[in-house]
């Protein structure tokens, strides 16, 4: 006999989903604004991209662990076996993306040749990332890499997005209800 699985995510797993939802977006829009020339206030976003960046990072490692140790509502009976391979292929492309994308791009300040000291949020210190050299090279490389995985971000949030609704509007599953607070199931 299966073990039982719970109906709904918990408040934690909720919290986490729509903390980092939000940052992440938030973080794509400041990757945007500070790569333009005419925005004035550039290096500080800089510096609030990477103080968020951090922070997705650690809440993400501990998205995983309670991801790991808590156990997530089964999927809807009568999902097509694609349908199960695509959820679960999103699922573990956003995790591996989003401790890695942050990951990357602090590997990219640790790369950079220029004297800049980092900080979060303007108060601690944030050394350079063990075993990564300055060199312009490596940094270059490692900004395509930290750009190409916040494409493929925006690619599985439109995915993800669209999946849920199509659970909510088309199969008229709970699927969306599950990781939305205080909606009545259907």
């Amino acid at each position: 006999m299966a073990p039982a699985t719970p109906n709904t995510y918990n408040r934690v797993a909720r919290l986490l989903h729509w903390t980092i939802a939000a940052l992440i977006l938030s973080l794509i829009a400041f990757g945007f604004l500070m790569t333009q020339e005419w925005m004035p206030q550039r290096f500080e976003i800089y510096q609030w991209h990477k103080s968020f960046g951090i922070v997705v990072l650690l809440l993400s490692v501990f998205r995983l662990i309670w991801r790991l140790t808590h156990k997530a509502p089964a999927l809807p009976d009568g999902m097509k076996p694609w349908e199960t391979a695509a959820a679960k292929f999103t699922h573990i492309g956003f995790y591996a993306l989003m401790i890695g994308v942050p990951l990357l791009g602090w590997a990219m300040v640790s790369a950079s040749t220029l004297p800049i000291e980092n900080q979060l949020f303007y108060l601690i210190p944030l050394p350079d990332l063990p075993g990564v050299s300055a060199s312009k090279a490596a940094e270059a490389r490692l900004k395509t890499l930290h750009e190409i995985g916040a494409k493929l971000i925006l690619v599985l949030f439109v995915l993800h997005v669209g999946a849920a609704l199509k659970h909510h509007f088309v199969a008229r599953d709970d699927v969306l209800q599950r990781m939305l607070p205080r909606v009545k199931r259907r």
